[in-house]
């Protein structure tokens, strides 16, 4: 069974979505950290010059304003800047780089085994707090901004927020995603199953076979490896009718949620798994029903702390367009036509 799309579909919808995304306005902080790793993927399947352009002129206007401090989610830019400075080779974006790294390296809150601390600003937000979030924000980033320079300490980083995460946040016994673990009381306060925590998990664990092709010789990469198998092989079993996966993954009376079902359909993608095709297939068709014509992703949760209950969950707003629903439609799409393992 391969996967049956029209491409040019594909390509007119990332077109759509990417325009809407520049229009956006977004500021420096994690929603258009993952906004623009969408876009960079997308001029990285696509060629197009002008969607580096408009990066790159976004970039560069923002410079001349001035930045803010880094936290743990600020560094989510990280990764529009390796594709900048991977195109362009200009020195201030790799600075830039290495001011995020050695933000992370020396001052970003660590616990435990040397773990990042989920920080929003430069207070002391969340006390020994590991969120999924993080993986995307610092570790993938630090992963692929350690190959690139070919840090070898910086890929060890990377890989222990991976395997330190997993043991935190992953159930053993269904093997999904909390959103959240306190260190300080040793729980994963309310301990539900958070949609897109799920898929910052799948999605980031994906991507490491991609940036490390030597990955068999990085014994973490087994825990990653195995970690991204159970959880797809759950996951699938709660993809809804219409190819989406909910707010809360296991909770019938909660929305479905397309920001995380373009992370979690993007890492069946990449995990390469053929008896997954069927959910791809799937999903092409629940994604695509929730890109508007003038390009919004549709149906994405706001920005969601670890809720107190389950009508937290439920209750928080979807009917705005938000930076992280772009940026992983965008991801979803450019894996998706980039999965020659799965197209006729």
């Amino acid at each position: 069974m391969k996967l049956n799309f029209d491409e040019e579909q594909i390509y007119q919808a990332i077109d759509k979505v990417v325009r809407r995304t520049m229009g956006m306005d977004l500021t420096w902080d994690w929603p258009c950290g993952v906004a623009y790793y969408g876009v960079s993927r997308a001029y990285e399947v696509t060629k197009k010059q002008e969607y580096l352009d408009m990066l790159k002129n976004w970039t560069d206007e923002y410079l001349e304003f001035g930045l803010p401090s880094w936290t743990v989610n600020t560094c989510a830019m990280g990764h529009t800047l390796i594709t900048l400075y991977q195109a362009t080779g200009e020195q201030k974006y790799l600075d830039l780089i290495l001011s995020k790294i050695e933000y992370l390296r020396t001052k970003a809150l660590r616990f435990g085994d040397n773990v990042l601390q989920h920080t929003v600003s430069t207070s002391n937000d969340f006390p020994e707090q590991a969120w999924a979030d993080t993986l995307f924000m610092a570790a993938f980033f630090l992963l692929r901004a350690g190959k690139m320079l070919e840090d070898q300490e910086l890929i060890s980083d990377a890989l222990n927020q991976y395997y330190w995460h997993i043991k935190y946040l992953q159930d053993p016994q269904t093997s999904l995603w909390y959103h959240g673990y306190n260190n300080c009381l040793g729980n994963h306060m309310s301990g539900f199953y958070w949609g897109r925590a799920n898929a910052w998990a799948a999605y980031t664990m994906s991507q490491v076979k991609f940036v490390l092709k030597d990955w068999y010789l990085y014994p973490q990469c087994m825990d990653i490896e195995c970690s991204l198998r159970d959880q797809l092989a759950t996951l699938k079993t709660y993809q809804t009718e219409n190819g989406l996966w909910r707010t809360i993954v296991n909770d019938e009376e909660a929305y479905e949620e397309v920001s995380a079902s373009c992370g979690i359909a993007a890492a069946m993608i990449n995990n390469k798994n053929p008896l997954h095709t069927k959910y791809i297939q799937k999903s092409i068709n629940g994604i695509l029903s929730n890109i508007s014509d003038d390009g919004r992703v549709l149906n994405v949760s706001g920005g969601t702390a670890v809720m107190k209950d389950k009508d937290g969950y439920r209750n928080i707003p979807k009917g705005w367009m938000q930076g992280w629903g772009q940026g992983l439609a965008l991801a979803f799409f450019a894996d998706l036509v980039s999965s020659k393992d799965f197209k006729d």
